[in-house]
């Protein structure tokens, strides 16, 4: 039967997943910018946001002083407080999704943190984000 989701196609999976990290990174980059809670700036949203794009947001919340201890670990020479914020907000959502999203495989975080530091911010980001992201990837995910 169509417009099920047993009929979706496994592309649609992932254009809807990457949108939902797109919009998840607005709201923590949101939420950073402004020194308020991720879950205040969700809430205040006028729009119904994917089911992904909570539980990012969700999960970032809720663990971000693990994250932030994790990054400031891998992060050489450089603290989150002193790190953009976009940039800390792409590393943030790919740490949550290694530490704690093990149905999300490692390739499809680094690809999509790779692609979204390009979209967002600048050649010389995108080497470090991922430089970070894969450094606490093999921390984390080590047998893959």
């Amino acid at each position: 039967m169509g417009g099920q989701s047993g009929d979706r196609n496994p592309a649609d999976a992932i254009g809807s997943r990457r949108e939902a990290r797109e919009t998840a990174l607005g709201v923590l980059y949101a939420a950073d910018s402004r020194g308020s809670d991720p879950l205040e700036v969700l809430a205040d949203q006028p729009v119904q946001h994917e089911d992904y794009t909570i539980e990012l947001v969700e999960g970032v919340a809720e663990h971000i002083v693990e994250i932030d201890e994790l990054i400031d670990r891998f992060a050489e020479g450089w603290r989150t407080d002193r790190m953009p914020r976009v940039d800390l907000s792409l590393v943030r959502m790919a740490v949550f999704e290694l530490g704690y999203r093990a149905d999300v495989p490692t390739s499809a975080v680094l690809a999509e943190v790779v692609a979204l530091v390009a979209d967002y911010s600048t050649e010389r980001s995108g080497r470090f984000v991922n430089g970070v992201v894969s450094r606490i990837a093999e921390e984390l995910r080590p047998d893959t």
